[in-house]
């Protein structure tokens, strides 16, 4: 059986030492679901939250097939070997093995003098704001830019958990950092710009701002890339390259090994 896990804490041993704030976003019930074989001491669990699923414990074939099913995309970080033995059994070729950049922790290795002059440095024609509920609804409607609130159900929550920079060209949204997730103290950043307006160091210029918002509220810009120039920019911006880490993106139609039939009285799924 598949549980939801209400009491948190009780998963807290499996995901030790994982220097994850999505993970701890799940574990501080903020935001995600962590899903486990046991709700009592669970020995296996996986962490969720949009687009990731943390896999920890004893490898389970149950939460592996309840985790992709959830969604039509899915990225899949493994704890352990076993883990990613059983992501690439269940799904074959739709899981699709990636290289991600993991950083440092490091709250006080900014230079904030250098990201102040930097962030100064917006080209002619743009404007840079705070991310406000006019521009969180915007991104909501939008495709390239949607990860920057998707995750929030409303802007009373991002304003809680989140933050971010927009830059706009005619009032429009062109380029951001925001928070792609948040946990008491701090954010997991989103960076990205529309493509007609790249290679202008936009990304750079909002990723400075990211970052001198979250040192005055006390908060720490996680960062994890998902390719070499996201993993440079980073690097620019004052991050440490912590170690490189194998993931899957698992997309396409799911495997049966279950018949569905529903939920028990205390709300778990229930499967044959």
């Amino acid at each position: 059986m598949v549980y939801r896990l209400r009491q948190t804490e009780a998963a807290a041993p499996l995901f030790q030492g994982w220097q994850e704030t999505m993970i701890w976003s799940c574990l501080q019930d903020v935001m995600g679901s962590i899903y486990t074989d046991c709700l009592k001491r669970p020995s296996s669990a996986i962490a969720m939250l949009g687009d990731f699923c943390f896999l920890a414990g004893k490898p389970d074939r149950e939460l592996v097939l309840y985790g992709a099913e959830q969604k039509a995309f899915l990225i899949m970080v493994p704890g352990s070997r076993g883990w990613a033995e059983l992501i690439e059994q269940c799904h074959g070729t739709g899981a699709k093995k990636v290289i991600r950049y993991a950083f440092r922790k490091e709250p006080d290795v900014f230079d904030l003098e250098y990201l102040q002059r930097e962030a100064d440095r917006l080209p002619e024609g743009y404007v840079i704001q705070m991310m406000d509920e006019a521009l969180f609804r915007r991104c909501r409607e939008i495709d390239w830019c949607r990860d920057w609130v998707a995750q929030y159900e409303n802007y009373s929550e991002y304003q809680k958990y989140g933050l971010g920079v927009v830059i706009t060209r005619n009032k429009e949204p062109v380029s951001g950092a925001s928070s792609y997730s948040g946990y008491r103290g701090g954010i997991e950043v989103e960076i990205d710009t529309r493509e007609d307006h790249r290679k202008k160091g936009l990304a750079f210029i909002c990723g400075a701002k990211l970052i001198l918002e979250c040192r005055k509220r006390g908060w720490y810009p996680g960062w994890d890339a998902q390719n070499p120039w996201s993993a440079a920019l980073a690097e620019k911006l004052g991050y440490h390259l912590d170690y490189e880490y194998e993931a899957y993106e698992v997309t396409g139609e799911r495997p049966l090994r279950w018949t569905y039939t529903g939920r028990n009285e205390n709300g778990n799924i229930v499967r044959l």
